[in-house]
């Protein structure tokens, strides 16, 4: 018996919408196909198989019609990329010019693939490229021919059979329709007004840890975080920012927090509250992990799965950042 050849259908919208703006496009691509997963905050994903026979087009001809409907009803352009699975997709629709759809078909993907810079695969950022580079990897064909003993000893085994699998055009992962985008609030309300810079710091860090356990918890990663300040007279900022990767890593997040923070410039600011929110959530075994040459993050995250652990076991104050000791909280 064989597998029904997949079609996935990668959209990059070329405007700055608003949340209900984004939903709305969600809606109408699910006209074509009712296989739709949310890439915010400006693309689309859409597995076409099962709608090609209800319009009796080609896998382009289908696209084109998406990219008629964003057009007529909403006046966006898009570019596509068209593939047999979802990171073939988006490094298609990566390559595509405005407008334009680019389509790898499944017998001409390795060829596709082959030639093209190995920082184009997902999740190999500059400091992996660049360790690649030294060795002659230039190219995506050269990692899919290295054999995975040598891969290994330049990368370490969990990142090379990952980058492994790219190389070689490989994408389990389905198109899998979400709900509505959820979210975690997590605040600290001071008991007077704080003026101390430093005390500012130590509340976003907290806030910034106790989202990544509960994310971490529920098996969750977060695309976006905002931070807001209540003042004294009851006024507010609030300031969004979305992280390099989706992420539920307590280090990771308190630096997109920490950054927020800073470029508010609160030294004189009389604070009465803060409060850290992540959104666009997603499952964390289908979220990309940027590839690292760095030992000490995988022992950070040892450490973090460790000390989740003994929380789990012995309550949430059991294991604590040195920098938190002296938070105080009210409820």
């Amino acid at each position: 018996m064989t597998t029904r050849q997949r079609h996935i259908a990668h959209l990059h919208l070329h405007a700055e919408l608003t949340e209900d703006q984004y939903d709305d496009m969600v809606e109408l691509m699910s006209g074509i196909t009712p296989h739709v997963q949310a890439v915010p905050p400006d693309a689309v994903q859409l597995d076409l198989t099962s709608a090609l026979r209800y319009f009796d087009l080609s896998p382009y001809d289908v696209v084109q019609l998406a990219k008629l409907r964003l057009k007529a009803l909403y006046g966006i352009d898009s570019s596509a990329g068209l593939a047999g699975n979802r990171m073939l997709a988006a490094m298609a629709a990566d390559a595509s010019a405005p407008g334009e759809t680019t389509w790898v078909p499944a017998e001409r993907a390795t060829d596709w693939l082959r030639p093209r810079p190995v920082a184009a695969l997902p999740g190999v950022g500059r400091t992996t490229a660049a360790t690649l580079d030294r060795y002659g990897l230039h190219t995506i064909g050269r990692v899919a021919d290295v054999p995975p003993a040598t891969l290994q000893r330049l990368l370490g085994v969990g990142q090379a059979r990952l980058l492994g699998e790219r190389a070689r055009g490989h994408d389990p992962r389905p198109v899998t329709p979400m709900e509505p985008v959820a979210h975690l609030t997590d605040d600290l309300v001071f008991d007077r007004d704080c003026l101390d810079p430093a005390q500012h710091h130590r509340a976003v860090l907290g806030l910034a840890d106790r989202i990544g356990q509960r994310l971490r918890g529920e098996g969750q990663v977060a695309g976006r975080l905002s931070l807001t300040v209540r003042y004294a007279d009851r006024s507010s900022t609030t300031r969004t920012r979305t992280p390099p990767e989706p992420t539920s890593h307590s280090s990771a997040l308190a630096s997109v927090a920490l950054g927020l923070l800073a470029g508010l410039g609160l030294q004189r600011a009389r604070v009465r509250a803060f409060a850290l929110r992540a959104d666009d959530l997603s499952p964390a075994g289908e979220a990309y992990r940027q590839l690292s040459l760095d030992p000490g993050d995988d022992r950070a995250r040892a450490a973090e799965a460790a000390a989740d652990r003994a929380r789990r076991r012995f309550g949430p104050g059991a294991v604590q950042a040195a920098a938190l000791a002296d938070d105080q909280r009210t409820t």
